[in-house]
C-alpha cells in the first residue's frame, strides 16, 4: 500500500503549537508516494529452516574438541567389539610360557617397540657362549661390561691358565731329585703315526711368584709309548707359546702315545705350572678331528671335566696325579639387548613325540623313517616345525617313539608366523591389548546399560518431585536422602551375595542408588524452569502438565542432565574397578577393573601391564567430559540459531 505524507501546519498559541483547525486546507500537492515505482513483497530468509536436532548438530560440530572426542569415543566402542573379533590370539586359556611379555610392533632391532629388553651386568656363561639363563639366538647385541679374575675352577668362567701345583717338594739342597717319581704329570693318550705330521702348540703362563710358597718350577715335556719315553723337550724354564714339530723327533709308529708335562719340586716351594692351552694336530682330516677332542683352547673348562662314573676318561680330560686348579680365569658380565619373543616364540630343544612327528609327515612338511633314525630326516616344506632331530627312544609299553629335536616353536603351537603383542602379556600370557578391548566391551555393556536405567529412573522421579513441589516433592526428597544413606559398597554386597555375581547383578546393583544423583538434578532443572514466563504462557493457554513437562521444560533443562549423565558412564567403569580391588568385582568375565587389579602388583616391574589400560581408561574419561560439554552447549535451547 502507498503511504501519503502530509505536511501540517501549526500555529502558536501560548507558547506550544497547536493545531489551526479554522485555516485546515489540504494542499493535495504536499502528497507524494514513497514507494510509487517499487514493489513491495515478504524477504527471502537469508539461512535455511532447521529443525531443534539439525541446530544442535551443527553447533556441537563447531565445539572441535567435542568432535574429537566422539571420534575417540567411536574408535574405542568399535574397537571394543571388532578387536575381540579380529584377533585371534588366545586369552581364554593360560599361556606360561608366554607370561609377561614386553609390548612389541616393530620387528627386533629397531630400537623402539621392538620386543627387546637392555639387561646390564649379567654373568656370563662360557660355557653356551651366552648370559646366564639366556639363549643366545635371542641375543640382538652383546658387550663385555666387566671382568673379575678368579684362581679356582668355575662352571661360568673363561680362559684362564690351568694351574698344576705338585704335592712335594725337595727340603734341602742335598736331596736328588729322581724325575721317574717324583714329577707333576699331565697327559693325553693318542695314536702315533709318523707318516703324518704332527704338531704339538702349548702356550705356558709366564706369571712367576702367585704365593709366598709357590713359584714356577723347571718343566719338561715327554713323549710316552708302550716301551719308552722320548723327551720332546728338556727341563727348561721358558714359558709363553711353544710350538714343536713332533716327527722331527718320533720316528716310530706307536699305537698309544701320552704327552706328559712333568715338574721338578723346589726346595721349600712348590712347583706349579700354567697351562693356557694345548693343541696337538695333524695334516690328516680324520685323525686331525680326534686330536681335537683332547686339545683345548679354554684351561677353566678343561680344569671343570672330571673322570666319569664308569672310571674312564672323557674328551679334555687331562688326567693328573698333581693338584690341579685354575688361575686367572674370567668371570665376564656382559650388558645386552635380548629378543623376548626369539627367546619364546623361536628355537627350542625338546622331546617331541611320534604323534606329533606323525601329523606332520602325513601333511607332507617332513620326511623321516623310525627304522633308519635320525638319519633319514628331511625337511620338506617351510611350515614344518621341525628343523632338526637328534635321537629318538622307544616305548614298547605304549609303542611311541620320543625323539629329541630342534623346533620353531610359534609355529608348534600353530602360529603362522611369529607373534607381536602390542601391549605385551600379562602374567598368564594372554594378549594385553585383546584382553583390555575384550575388558571394555564388557565394562561398556555394563556402564551404558547402568547409566540408560539410572537416566530414565532419574529424569522420571526428578520430573515429578521438580514439577509438582509441595508435599510430593517432600515425601519423595526424604525416600532419596535415606536411601542414599546407605553406603553403596553395602548395597553391591548384599546384591550380590543375594542374587550371585553376574553381569545383570552387577548393573541392578548399580542401578539401585545410582539414579539419585540424575534425579536431583532434574529436579534441580525444573524448580529453575517451571516459574519461567513462556511456561505461565502456556499453561494460561491451557497446556497439559504432560505437555508442559516435556515440552518447555525438560529440552531446556536436558543440556545440564545430560552432560552429568554422560559422565556416569566412566564413573561406573571406575566403580567396577574399585569393587575389583576388593575381590567383589565380577568373576569369571573379563572387564577392566578385573584386568587393573590383577595387573597392579606388576607397576613398577611390567609398567606396560598396567600404562596400557590407564591410557585407554583416561582417554574414555576425558573423551566423555569433552563429549558432555559439547552436548551440553548443542542440548541447549537458548543457544537455537547462534553461531
Amino acid at each position: 500500500m502507498a503511504l501519503l505524507i502530509l505536511e501540517l501546519e501549526w500555529g502558536q498559541r501560548n507558547n506550544m503549537k497547536v493545531y489551526n483547525q479554522e485555516n485546515y486546507h489540504i494542499d493535495k500537492s504536499k502528497f507524494s508516494f514513497a514507494h510509487e515505482n517499487k514493489k513491495i513483497t515478504d524477504s527471502k530468509f537469508d539461512t535455511k529452516p532447521t529443525t531443534f536436532a539439525k541446530d544442535a548438530f551443527k553447533r556441537f560440530c563447531k565445539n572441535k574438541s567435542s568432535v574429537v572426542a566422539a571420534f575417540i569415543i567411536g574408535f574405542l566402542l568399535l574397537g571394543s567389539f571388532l578387536i575381540p573379533l579380529i584377533d585371534t590370539n588366545d586369552i581364554k586359556s593360560v599361556h606360561p610360557d608366554q607370561s609377561l611379555l614386553i609390548p612389541k610392533i616393530f620387528n627386533a632391532g629397531t630400537g623402539f617397540w621392538d620386543g627387546t629388553k637392555k639387561y646390564n651386568n649379567i654373568a656370563y656363561s662360557a660355557e653356551d657362549e651366552a648370559p646366564l639363563g639366556f639363549k643366545k639366538d635371542a641375543i640382538i647385541s652383546m658387550e663385555v661390561s666387566g671382568i673379575e679374575y678368579i684362581n679356582q675352577p668355575y662352571k661360568y668362567a673363561l680362559g684362564g691358565y690351568l694351574k698344576i701345583a705338585t704335592e712335594d717338594m725337595l727340603q734341602n739342597k742335598d736331596e736328588t731329585f729322581d724325575g721317574k717319581i717324583k714329577f707333576l704329570r699331565n697327559y693325553k693318550t693318542f695314536n702315533y703315526d709318523p707318516i703324518y705330521n704332527y704338531q704339538l702348540n702349548v702356550n705356558l703362563g709366564d706369571i712367576d711368584n702367585i704365593t709366598d710358597d709357590s713359584s714356577l718350577g723347571e718343566y719338561r715335556i715327554r713323549m710316552q709309548t708302550n716301551s719308552q719315553f722320548i723327551e720332546i723337550q728338556d727341563w727348561s724354564k721358558n714359558f709363553g707359546e711353544i710350538s714343536i714339530n713332533l716327527n722331527d723327533i718320533v720316528k716310530e709308529k706307536v699305537t698309544s702315545a701320552q704327552i706328559r708335562f712333568e715338574v721338578k719340586p723346589q726346595i721349600n716351594k712348590y712347583s706349579y705350572l700354567l697351562i693356557k692351552n694345548i693343541n696337538i694336530s695333524c695334516d690328516n682330516e680324520e685323525i686331525n678331528e680326534l686330536l681335537s677332542t683332547i686339545s683345548f683352547d679354554d684351561a677353566n673348562a678343561a680344569a671343570l671335566i672330571q673322570k666319569q662314573d664308569n672310571g674312564t676318561f672323557p674328551n679334555m680330560y687331562w688326567q693328573s696325579n698333581a693338584n690341579r686348579d685354575i688361575y686367572q680365569a674370567e668371570k665376564r658380565s656382559v650388558s645386552f639387548v635380548y629378543d623376548q619373543y626369539e627367546d619364546v616364540f623361536g628355537k627350542r630343544n625338546m622331546a617331541l613325540g611320534s604323534l606329533r612327528l606323525n601329523e606332520y609327515i602325513e601333511k607332507g612338511w617332513v620326511e623321516y623313517d623310525y627304522n633308519i633314525g635320525p638319519e633319514s630326516f628331511k625337511v620338506l616344506d617351510e611350515n614344518s616345525p621341525v628343523i632338526q632331530i637328534y635321537s629318538q627312544t622307544y616305548d614298547s609299553t605304549y609303542d611311541i617313539y620320543t625323539l629329541n629335536a630342534d623346533i620353531i616353536y610359534y609355529k608348534y603351537i600353530g602360529m603362522k608366523k611369529m607373534p607381536k603383542y602390542i601391549f605385551g602379556t600379562d602374567i598368564s600370557g594372554k594378549d594385553i591389548f585383546k584382553l583390555a578391548f575384550s575388558s571394555l566391551k564388557t565394562s561398556l555393556l555394563i556402564a551404558i546399560l547402568s547409566s540408560a536405567v539410572c537416566l530414565f529412573v532419574g529424569l522420571v522421579w526428578g520430573s515429578i518431585s521438580g514439577y509438582f513441589g509441595g508435599n510430593v516433592d517432600l515425601v519423595m526428597e526424604r525416600f532419596c536422602e535415606i536411601l542414599s544413606g546407605v553406603p553403596w559398597i553395602v548395597v553391591m554386597t548384599l546384591t550380590i551375595l543375594i542374587l550371585g555375581n553376574n553381569i545383570g547383578t552387577f548393573a541392578l546393583a548399580l542401578c539401585l542408588t545410582g539414579w539419585i544423583g540424575v534425579a536431583s538434578r532434574t529436579r534441580t532443572q525444573f524448580y529453575r524452569f517451571k516459574g519461567r514466563e513462556y511456561v505461565l504462557a502456556s499453561r494460561t493457554l491451557g497446556s497439559s502438565d504432560t505437555r508442559l513437562i516435556f515440552k518447555h521444560i525438560l529440552p531446556n533443562a536436558l543440556g545440564t542432565i545430560v552432560t552429568s549423565s554422560v559422565l556416569m558412564i566412566p564413573s561406573v567403569i571406575f566403580s567396577e574397578a574399585t569393587l575389583a580391588y576388593l575381590n567383589l568385582g565380577l568373576q569369571g568375565v573379563d572387564s577392566f577393573g578385573v584386568l587393573l587389579s590383577d595387573n597392579q602388583q606388576y607397576l613398577a616391574t611390567y609398567p606396560a601391564l598396567i600404562v596400557f589400560p590407564a591410557i585407554i581408561i583416561s582417554l574414555l574419561m576425558i573423551s566423555f567430559n569433552l563429549f558432555g560439554n559439547g552436548l551440553r552447549d548443542a542440548l541447549n535451547p537458548s543457544l537455537k540459531g547462534s553461531d
